[in-house]
C-alpha cells in the first residue's frame, strides 16, 4: 500500500456558547481534516485542532505547514511505517503537536482500515465502551446550577466544573452543586488558575465533597508547585497543560508531583505519543485520562478509541464536539446517558465528508 494522495479541508466552527476559563474565553474553533488516499481503495483521516496555549500553532501556521511540509512529505509513503513517518513529520513540523496528532490519526486510520477492525480492537482493545465527563464553563452559581440540571436530565452523570478566577465563587459554587446533586460525580478544573495556597484553601474547603479530580489547580513551568499541593491534598491531583511531552510525564511522575495524567491527543501529538505517556503514567502508578480540546467528531472519535485500548485509561473527558454548532461528522459513535459507544466500523468510524 502507497499513499498516491493527499488534500484538506479547513473547517471554520462556531460554538453553540462561548465559554470561559481561567485563562481565556472561546467562542469559535478551527479544525483541519487531512484526507490521505492510497493505491488501494482504503482512505485515511485525521484531524488538528490547533490552540495557542496548548498546541502552540496558530490556524495560519498548520494551514502553512500542511500544504507545504505535510502534502509533500506523505505523497509516496508507506503507511505502514507509522513511527519511521510519525518520527520524520515530527522534526518536520517542529514538535507541532495538532499538526503531528492529525498525521497519527490518518496513519493509525488507514492500517486499522486495512486491517478490518475499529481502530481501538487495533491499538490492543481494552473496553468497549467509557464514561465522559461534560464540562460547565466559568458561570455565574445559579446558571452553573441550571446548566448542571440541564446536563443531567439528558444523562450525564459526570461534570467536570472550570474555576480558577475565584477561589470563593469556586467553593461556593462545588458547594451548592453537592448539596443539589448528591449522587453525581464531581470533577474540578483550575487551568493553572490558583496559587499553591488558593489550591489548599479550595481543598479544606471541599475536603468532604468527594471531588474525585483535581485537574491542574496551578501553573505550568515548575513542578514543584503542583507537587506541594499533590503532597498535601487527599483528593487526586491531575496534571494537564503541565503534561504536553513524553518528557514532561516523567519528570512530573518521576518526582511524585501528580497523582494522574490528562493525555489529550492534539497536545501530546497524537495515538502514539499518547500511548508512550500512558505507559510511564502506568509504571509510575499513575491513573489515566483522556481529554479534548474544541474538536470535532472526528478528533473526538480518536481520543475514544485510544481510550478504550488500554486498562490503565480509567477516565475520559471527550465533550468537545458537543459544544460546537454545527460537527460535520455523525455516526462514528454513540453518546448514551453519558457513555461514549464506538461504531463497530473499521478505524475511526464511516467518515463522510
Amino acid at each position: 500500500m502507497k499513499i498516491t494522495n493527499i488534500s484538506y479541508q479547513r473547517l471554520d466552527l462556531k460554538l453553540k456558547e462561548p465559554y470561559t476559563i481561567a485563562y481565556e474565553t472561546v467562542e469559535s474553533t478551527t479544525n483541519f481534516i487531512l484526507k490521505v488516499e492510497t493505491d488501494t481503495k482504503i482512505v485515511g483521516y485525521g484531524c488538528a485542532a490547533p490552540d495557542m496555549e496548548v498546541t502552540h500553532e496558530t490556524v495560519q501556521e498548520v494551514e502553512s505547514n500542511i500544504k507545504s511540509l505535510i502534502i509533500p512529505f506523505l505523497k509516496g509513503k508507506n503507511p505502514y511505517m507509522v513511527s519511521q513517518i510519525l518520527e520524520d513529520v515530527f522534526g518536520l513540523v517542529n514538535k507541532k503537536s495538532s499538526t503531528l496528532a492529525m498525521v497519527d490519526m490518518a496513519l493509525m486510520d488507514m492500517v486499522s482500515k486495512k486491517t478490518g477492525v475499529p481502530l481501538y480492537q487495533f491499538l490492543g482493545g481494552y473496553r468497549t465502551s467509557i464514561p465522559t465527563s461534560i464540562t460547565i464553563g466559568i458561570l455565574p452559581l445559579e446558571e452553573t446550577l441550571l446548566t448542571a440540571e440541564e446536563y443531567i436530565d439528558q444523562g450525564f452523570f459526570i461534570l467536570k466544573i472550570k474555576g480558577g478566577v475565584s477561589l470563593a465563587e469556586d467553593i461556593e459554587k462545588m458547594v451548592k452543586l453537592r448539596e443539589k446533586f448528591p449522587d453525581i460525580t464531581l470533577r474540578f478544573d483550575g487551568n493553572q488558575g490558583y496559587s499553591v495556597e488558593e489550591a489548599l484553601g479550595f481543598f479544606a474547603a471541599t475536603k468532604d465533597l468527594n471531588i474525585e479530580i483535581f485537574e491542574q489547580p496551578t501553573k505550568v513551568g515548575n513542578g514543584e508547585r503542583i507537587g506541594t499541593v499533590t503532597q498535601k491534598v487527599a483528593f487526586p491531583v491531575m496534571g494537564d497543560e503541565s503534561v504536553k511531552s513524553l518528557q514532561d510525564a516523567y519528570y512530573l511522575a518521576h518526582n511524585k508531583f501528580i497523582d494522574m495524567v490528562n493525555i489529550k491527543l492534539m497536545k501530546v501529538g497524537g495515538i502514539r505519543e499518547g500511548m508512550h505517556i500512558n505507559s510511564v503514567a502506568k509504571a509510575a502508578g499513575l491513573e489515566t485520562m483522556v481529554g479534548c480540546l474544541d474538536e470535532c467528531g472526528l478528533g473526538i472519535s480518536a481520543g475514544l478509541h485510544f481510550a478504550l485500548s488500554r486498562p490503565n485509561i480509567q477516565y475520559a473527558d471527550l465533550d468537545g464536539h458537543l459544544a460546537i454548532e454545527k460537527d460535520p461528522f455523525k455516526g462514528l459513535f454513540e453518546l448514551e446517558n453519558g457513555i461514549l459507544i464506538p461504531s463497530n466500523a473499521y478505524g475511526l468510524g464511516d467518515i463522510k465528508i
